[in-house]
């Protein structure tokens, strides 16, 4: 029932959790509705895949390394920490004379992401009965809907009446109430003795895997063998984890055989795939549509909406099959990207918008049961490690999906239709991300109901 997830205790874990959701949703939001504008000012539409790709890479390293540093820290400091990092980058990337001083801002800001989703997704396996963890990340799928609504509508607002720069400073109250509700929400708890050492070196590999394949999207002629080179870092990473005495992931992560192993190949390539449409179709409204930036959030926003309205709705009868849930939203996810690669050439708005529902639902209605599925799947000691895991590897799957979708775009010269403002590409960056997601898609076959 729905009282049991909003009362008492569970009431301020899931508070806690859906204020730290907001700060990521409301940041996507500004972020990609600003970002045409700040190219337009301070150039770099070469590098918006990076405006991601580098956020998202932070993320990643700090959310892999989140169940070592819970331990080490605790809750409460690692949430407040990540939220003081997320801030210093939102005020680095507003004040950015030029295109690195934003990309510096958003790796600070994908730091402070990572510690914050990851430990909020960790509080809520560690504090809530399994059988409300769909409920509760059905109450932060609600968040996205408030973002999708506030977050396009003000950003643009704000960025065609007074600058850009105002419109990235949006978040700021929104992390310092997130960190007063730690404060008085989240048990100061006491951090473990140190007995291992963080695993550098495996987060160095990650990062280094993930920034190789960034690279090729921008290398020209070494493209494929940064891709190349960058794949096997990222499968190194996953197997001398596993030979580790101190481990990043569960042992069965990414085994294609587990449940567990299935659960995180479906989390990777839906994002994956997706990331596609989240970097470059905000761009094509603007530059090559010739629509205003309010115009541009609101494509964004659909998804955002559709989402939140999935996930809200799947929640509602008394039973429901986790698994099928799961496989019918990768499924209208690769339908959904599938549309939109016919209808965007097309420059046809009404199926492009009917395409980001799909897109949305898809998302809305498998993504909570992806966590409880496998969180459940994985050894009792290794549930704190899973439930952290998620985030991470949907961040993943963001970061290698933008990566390789400005790859495409500068390989086949959409990029360059984008900054001249003509063209009718995008076929083959869209299409990629369809192939993605049909892939994540037969994954969830894989699982057990």
């Amino acid at each position: 029932m729905w009282r049991d997830v909003l009362r008492g205790r569970n009431g301020g874990v899931i508070a806690t959790a859906c204020l730290g959701e907001a700060i990521y949703a409301m940041n996507v939001f500004l972020v990609s509705t600003a970002m045409p504008s700040v190219v337009r000012d301070i150039g770099g539409v070469r590098f918006l895949a990076w405006v991601n790709t580098l956020y998202l890479i932070a993320a990643i390293v700090v959310g892999a390394a989140t169940g070592f540093l819970k331990q080490q820290l605790g809750t409460r400091q690692l949430m407040l920490t990540g939220a003081a990092c997320f801030a210093i980058g939102s005020l680095a990337a507003a004040a950015a004379p030029a295109m690195a001083f934003v990309l510096i801002g958003r790796t600070l800001q994908g730091a402070g992401e990572g510690a914050i989703a990851a430990s909020a997704y960790a509080l809520l396996a560690e504090q809530l009965p399994s059988k409300l963890i769909p409920k509760a990340l059905g109450a932060m799928a609600m968040v996205w809907a408030v973002g999708a609504l506030v977050g396009p509508l003000a950003s643009g607002v704000l960025t065609e009446l007074l600058s850009w720069r105002v419109a990235l400073l949006m978040n700021l109250p929104l992390i310092a109430a997130f960190a007063a509700l730690v404060l008085g929400s989240v048990p100061a708890g006491r951090a473990a003795e140190a007995s291992h050492r963080l695993p550098v070196s495996r987060l160095a590999l990650l990062a280094v895997g993930i920034m190789l394949v960034a690279l090729a999207s921008v290398a020209g002629g070494f493209a494929w063998p940064l891709l190349g080179c960058g794949a096997v870092a990222l499968v190194g990473v996953v197997v001398t984890d596993r030979l580790a005495t101190v481990h990043l992931f569960p042992r069965d992560a990414f085994r294609p055989t587990t449940q567990l192993g299935a659960v995180l190949w479906v989390a990777l390539l839906m994002p994956l795939g997706q990331a596609s449409t989240s970097v470059f179709l905000p761009i094509t409204v603007q530059n090559l549509w010739g629509y205003r930036p309010v115009m541009a959030g609101v494509v964004v926003a659909t998804t955002a909406l559709s989402w939140s309205l999935a996930a809200l709705l799947v929640t509602l009868p008394r039973e429901v099959t986790p698994v099928r849930c799961i496989r019918i939203g990768a499924t209208l996810t690769a339908l959904g990207l599938a549309a939109a690669t016919l209808a965007i050439p097309q420059r046809a708005l009404l199926p492009v918008l009917a395409a980001q529902v799909t897109i949305g639902a898809g998302f809305g209605l498998g993504w909570g049961f992806l966590n409880q599925v496998g969180t459940e799947a994985a050894p009792e000691a290794e549930r704190d490690l899973a439930a952290a895991l998620l985030p991470t590897t949907q961040n993943m799957g963001y970061a290698l999906g933008a990566a390789v979708a400005g790859l495409i775009a500068n390989a086949t010269g959409y990029a360059r239709e984008l900054a001249m403002g003509t063209g009718h590409g995008g076929v083959a960056v869209f299409a990629m991300g369809t192939a993605l997601a049909a892939l994540g898609a037969l994954a969830s076959q894989r699982l057990k109901a």
